[in-house]
């Protein structure tokens, strides 16, 4: 037997951890469900050895993980399948011999033969490593326990198609200001350093004093033609060094602090969290699964680490009895509108409404945000392109027009 370390949840949505003796990680799996807990993660712990793992669990390493696109047609079809008439074995044969050639094919037959072996369909996907991610087991389990898994797997695919647009927009509200900035640099880098060189040369030839920032403008041009290396070095060094400090807790906890303080792009990243959030909890929440369970997954699958200390400080409040909009109003960072939200949806005993309603809030706040950020940056980064191709310009035509001057007073 070997010791397996977990994370689960009890039946009021309470998050524990702990270590069990087993087989095989399987066999921790079906040892916790028999105690009343819902396995979140189970891994064999350092001391154990790797030759005591089943080797189907194992193996579950080897299986490709799903992107966005075919994860959601699985979860499509399967809901289909299903709603038609075919048992769940059934659906999944029918998936596995359709995606002979796709990745999602490997992980409908290592479902289909734990569904097979006996065990429960969200214990299967907790085996598939990590292309189900608790949120998902979780609601599978909801459907499973309730017996409408084809319209909870529906509404997984709502779900996951609004998530999946939802960062989509904002990456692409990033994405365009990036690459119009980063062409900028690069256009002033070859200004300085092939366009400027070759006009100082003609203008050094007639022997004059050029005007200051003519004179300004080929001293910077030389120091980036001779120290260009250095440049690209102090920059790598930088880069470097910035990613070294943000690994750490204390500049990783900065740094994720930082961005949602960010000119601009600090209002669109605090918008997207609390949307996908609400939209989380409401799913959850509707789905059947605890309040305080669906903020322990939340917390999970939170990567911003400052984020997630304030959901894990809100999870604690709600365990203790705290309502909801009391413990996000005690932590201090979410807006007084969702609070006054989710304080009616509280009042009338309807949190999921309040909950959906709150997310649909956030995310016409977030289609908002995202609109004032391209509208303010494209210009902006444009007028400073305009500016220094104007600064250059000016400098160049001020040494030109000095040198015919000065040729033809001669």
């Amino acid at each position: 037997m070997a010791d397996f370390s977990y994370k689960a949840s009890n039946a009021s949505g309470t998050l524990t951890t702990g270590t069990i003796a087993a087989n095989s990680r399987s066999d921790a799996y079906r040892l916790l469900r028999n105690q009343g807990l819902q396995p979140m993660s189970v891994s064999e712990g350092e001391g154990a050895s790797t030759a005591k793992k089943e080797s189907p669990a194992s193996g579950s390493e080897a299986l490709p993980r799903l992107n966005t696109t075919q994860l959601l047609y699985f979860t499509e079809e399967l809901a289909e399948l299903l709603e038609a008439g075919l048992k769940l074995e059934g659906a999944l044969k029918v998936i596995e011999q359709r995606q002979e050639k796709s990745g999602v094919q490997p992980i409908a037959a290592r479902l289909r033969q734990r569904v097979r072996d006996g065990f429960s369909f969200s214990a299967a996907l907790q085996e598939c490593g990590k292309t189900f991610d608790p949120l998902y087991c979780n609601l599978v389990a909801a459907g499973e326990v309730s017996g409408a898994l084809p319209q909870i797997l529906k509404r997984q695919c709502a779900y996951l198609t609004l998530i999946s647009d939802l960062r989509r927009r904002v990456v692409s509200s990033l994405l365009y200001p990036a690459i119009v900035f980063a062409s900028s640099i690069v256009l002033m880098f070859v200004f300085l350093t092939f366009l400027v060189p070759q006009l100082s040369v003609l203008l050094g030839k007639t022997g004059q004093k050029l005007p200051i920032i003519t004179r300004l403008l080929i001293s910077v041009s030389e120091f980036c033609g001779q120290w260009w290396w250095a440049i690209f070095a102090f920059i790598g060094i930088l880069v470097l060094s910035a990613r070294a400090a943000v690994r750490t807790p204390a500049g990783r906890d900065w740094w994720h602090r930082t961005m949602l303080d960010l000119p601009v792009v600090g209002p669109v990243l605090r918008a997207k969290f609390y949307a996908e959030m609400l939209q989380t909890l409401s799913t959850l929440v509707s789905n059947g699964v605890a309040l305080l369970q669906g903020l322990n997954l939340m917390t999970a699958a939170t990567m911003n680490v400052f984020l997630k200390d304030l959901l894990t400080k809100t999870a604690g409040m709600v365990g203790e009895g705290t309502s909801l909009a009391a413990a996000l109003r005690r932590v201090g960072f979410f807006p007084p509108v969702l609070m006054d939200i989710l304080t009616v949806g509280e009042q009338t005993g309807d949190i999921a409404t309040a909950l959906e309603r709150a997310a649909k809030r956030f995310d016409r706040d977030l289609t908002t945000r995202i609109s004032h950020l391209t509208t303010l940056v494209q210009p902006a980064i444009i007028l400073l392109v305009a500016l220094f191709v104007g600064v250059v310009a000016y400098s160049m035509i001020a040494g030109i027009l000095t040198s015919v001057s000065s040729l033809k007073s001669r």
